[in-house]
Order: structure tokens, then sequence, then C-alpha cells
């Protein structure tokens, strides 16, 4: 047992590989160190909150012959993975434009980033690397070999801000007299939650040290950060952005975060080429063939898995991509064969690399040429 990571590292090495879930700003540290004393590492995305330790990663796991994987678990949806293959065989022609949208969900907005853990950008990291890396490394690996070339942003915090507080509202949803009007409510996401029997997520996340009752989530509420109004919280990431991208040879892709959604993180794409269009609503995949006229689809398979006493698990979307996230790090690190890692270290540094020129053009508000950076 131990009580922080630096007293593993006291140690001489005892084991392969290590797994590093800190919050986001306690990345650089413990990767550095452990890349140097040889252990092979699944990083927790993002990287890391400044594109310089994300160099800094990079550079210590390829100077110390250790394998990098980033939690970049979309890479390994089924799905999303056949959308790689269709477009590598042609399947639309040349890439034109990508549009793709995030709708992360009202609900869940409020809770990770309005009263949650990810709602300020100094305790955690702005909203673009936060949510929607996963978003851009995912255009950034569909265009391939082609460099962003130009990007521009904007984006703000919208509606949970004090001067959208309705009149008469209290500081706590628990004391508040207009709560039943308001689908932000603490009482509404949490407490009717438990009521109905749902302990999973996000009612599991406010009560970390006992398992969701009533009591317990109405203590939470009571006195603890998730029983906030969402008009008199401190955060300051923006709820909804759009990130407009230009690769090498002309092709462009533009991306939109938006929080205010009924649909919980289930993206939608749509890749035009020169032979045909491709879209994907995050169940099935629709490819239209131009030159016959005709549409094929695929969609999303439930994949079984069998576990200990030889239960048996069923698993699609995100449950299956973190499955085989899992799964081909352990095998990539037993066999020694880093080509079963689809985030390695330069292709998602250089996604990262693009996150941080895209808030860069937000803040100043210009259009950012993107420099040709890779690790050394």
């Amino acid at each position: 047992m131990f009580e922080d990571w630096q007293s593993m590292l006291e140690r001489d090495k005892f084991a392969d590989a290590v797994l590093i879930c800190t919050p986001d700003q306690l990345h650089k540290e413990p990767a550095v160190a452990f890349a140097k004393e040889g252990y092979h590492i699944l990083l927790e995305k993002p990287m890391a909150t400044t594109a310089e330790d994300c160099v800094a990663i990079v550079e210590a796991c390829i100077q110390s012959g250790v394998m990098l994987s980033v939690g970049h678990v979309l890479r390994y949806d089924p799905l999303i993975r056949k959308i790689k293959e269709l477009i590598d065989a042609g399947a639309i022609g040349d890439i034109i434009h990508i549009q793709h949208l995030e709708p992360v969900g009202y609900y869940h907005f409020a809770h990770s980033f309005v009263r949650g853990n990810w709602r300020n950008e100094a305790e955690s990291s702005f909203a673009l690397l936060a949510k929607s890396c996963h978003d851009i490394d995912l255009i950034h690996h569909w265009v391939g070999d082609r460099r962003c070339v130009k990007v521009s942003s904007f984006g703000s915090v919208s509606h949970f801000q004090k001067k959208h507080k309705p009149t008469g509202a209290s500081d706590r949803c628990l004391d508040c007299p207009i709560e039943e009007k308001c689908p932000y409510s603490a009482r509404k996401i949490y407490l009717n939650s438990v009521k109905r029997g749902h302990t999973g997520w996000p009612v599991s996340v406010i009560c970390p040290s006992s398992s969701p009752d009533v009591e317990s989530v109405t203590e939470a509420l009571r006195t603890g950060p998730y029983g906030r109004c969402v008009y008199e919280c401190d955060n300051d990431v923006c709820s909804n952005q759009i990130v407009n991208m230009e690769f090498a040879g002309g092709v462009t892709a533009a991306f939109s975060m938006v929080a205010f959604t009924e649909e919980l993180c289930r993206r939608k794409t749509t890749i035009y080429g020169s032979k045909g269009e491709l879209s994907y609503d995050g169940n099935e995949i629709r490819v239209f063939d131009f030159l016959t006229q005709r549409s094929e689809t695929q969609r999303a398979i439930q994949h079984t898995v069998v576990g200990k006493a030889n239960r048996t698990f069923s698993m699609a979307g995100h449950a299956a991509a973190d499955y085989h996230l899992i799964h081909a790090f352990i095998s990539a690190v037993a066999n020694n064969d880093p080509s079963l890692i689809r985030s390695g270290p330069e292709e998602t540094l250089l996604s990262h690399l693009l996150v941080f020129e895209a808030e860069r053009s937000r803040l100043e508000g210009r259009v950012v040429y993107c420099e040709d950076r890779k690790p050394s």
C-alpha cells in the first residue's frame, strides 16, 4: 500500500506499467518520473493542462523507450474504428469537409462543469481540453497525416451566470422556493434519482465516502458543492464553443460543443467526400455513394465479454471502448508491441497541441496559424 505516487518510486521497479489517473493538473510529474524509471504508461486524458507539459511527457516516454497510451477512449469504439477504415478504403473518396457535434447534455454540464470538478479553469482546465479533446483528436485522426495549418474558435460561458438567476431563487436548491421550475435543480438531478433507486452516475459522485441513499444525498446537497444554485457557482469554462480548422490540402473541419442538449454525449458526425457522404449518429454509420446513389448502414453491435466465474457482460458504445482501451494497452505491454495502442504519443500530442491553439484563438480573437511542432 502506498500513500502517494512518490513513495512508489522509492522502491526498485516492481511492475511493467502504471495507470495515471490523477487530476488533470497532476499528470506531468508522475508521468515523467515513471517513464524515466522504465514503466509503460496509460495516462488519463487530457495528457496535461499546458502544451509544454504535454511535450515533456511525450519526450520523456520516447527518450526512455516506454510505451505511452492516452485515454482517448473513443479511438477504441468499434464504430469509430470502422469510420477510419471506411475513409482509408476510399468509401467516400477524398475528404473535403468534416462536421462534428458534441452534445454534452444539459444536466451533465450542470453536474460536471458548473457545480463539479471541471467547472473552473484554475482548478482543472478549460472545457475544450477537459471535455472535447476527444473530439479534436477524432477529427485529427480521421484526416490522416494532413497537418492542421490554421484554426479559429469562438465560445463563452452562456446562461450559467449570476445575472440569469431567477428572481426569488435561493443559493441552494433544497431551500429554493422556485426549484420546481428549474431544469437544473439539484433536487431533480440527484435526490429524485436516488428516490427512484438510481444510485449510479451522477448520484454516486456526490457521496464519495458512502453509498448513496436519501439521507446521504440530502446531506451532500445541503453542505456540498452539488447542492448549489447553478447561477451562484464559480464556474468559468465555456458552455458552448466552436472550432474551425483547415488542414493541408484544403480539407476543412468544423466542431461544435454545446451544453444545452437533450442527448448526453451522443456525438454526431458528417464527413463529406469527393465520392460520397458518411454520417454517424453514435449508433450507426451510413455511407451514401454518389455514383450508385445508394446507401449502406452499419450499426453498433453488442460485445460479450466473459469475466470472473464465467459471468458474461454485454457492452456497446463507451463501455465497449473502455474495455478495448484497457485490453489494447495490456496486450501491447505483454507482447512488447506498441502498434496495438491506437492513441500513442506522437499523434496524441499533435491533437492536444491543436486544442491549445484553438483555445488561444478563442482568447485572442484571431485566426491562429499552427506551428509544425514534433517531440524531439
